[in-house]
């Protein structure tokens, strides 16, 4: 099914449901290189942000002595890696608010058919996003966390985040997302447009899910 074209009829996320998050952006890349198709677009982005994000709820219900293991190499434990996600998702969504905005009063000036005509939403160093330690990425300060924030409050802040970013799809159902791009210096990413920026979001968790498995796998080998 990988090589096949996507059928407009059916929504990507029924094909992609029981696909692991590598093979969807694999076939993501194979299937969406022609013709526009916003709604698979954004079926696409909600499927990974659903995705993501219930994987980060679960880590919730983990013990109490795998979430508070510190990796032998000194790195975050995965309180500290949900509370950064939490953090990082805080800022980016900031953005993202101004984009979505700024991408509806575009629509006044801007003539969206003519933006959509040859747009191409995947973007192989946005799937790259998701992959730990596929890049060096240098985060600010007020994004590193500090243990403070109880565990209960990091839960709902980032159920909270899935629910906004859903709205911000909601707002943009028929392309109006591509009237307005930012610069996103991570991964020389260059300007992106606000689904983008939504996706980026949810790559970034996807990025953290493999470093919390490998803890998961180094606590258990301890």
């Amino acid at each position: 099914m990988l090589g096949r074209p996507l059928n407009k009829w059916l929504p990507l996320h029924a094909l992609v449901t029981r696909r692991p998050n590598r093979l969807i952006a694999r076939y993501w890349l194979q299937t969406m290189d022609t013709a526009t198709d916003i709604p698979a677009i954004i079926a696409h982005i909600r499927q990974a942000l659903d995705e993501s994000f219930a994987r980060l709820d679960a880590w919730f219900d983990h013990p109490e002595a795998e979430r508070q293991y510190r990796p032998r190499n000194g790195g975050w434990t995965a309180d500290e890696i949900l509370e950064h996600v939490g953090l990082t998702n805080h800022f980016l969504l900031i953005l993202i608010d101004k984009g979505a905005a700024k991408a509806l009063k575009n629509q006044a000036g801007l003539d969206l058919a003519t933006e959509l005509r040859g747009y191409q939403f995947a973007d192989p160093r946005l799937d790259e996003i998701g992959l730990h330690k596929s890049f060096e990425w240098m985060r600010p300060a007020h994004m590193e966390p500090t243990g403070s924030k109880p565990r209960a409050e990091v839960r709902q802040q980032l159920r909270e985040q899935l629910r906004h970013c859903h709205r911000v799809l909601d707002a943009l159902p028929n392309g109006e997302g591509v009237l307005y791009r930012t610069t996103m210096t991570v991964n020389e990413l260059g300007k992106i447009d606000v689904y983008q920026y939504v996706y980026f979001l949810a790559r970034h968790a996807e990025r953290h899910l493999t470093q919390l498995a490998r803890i998961r796998q180094e606590h258990a080998a301890d």
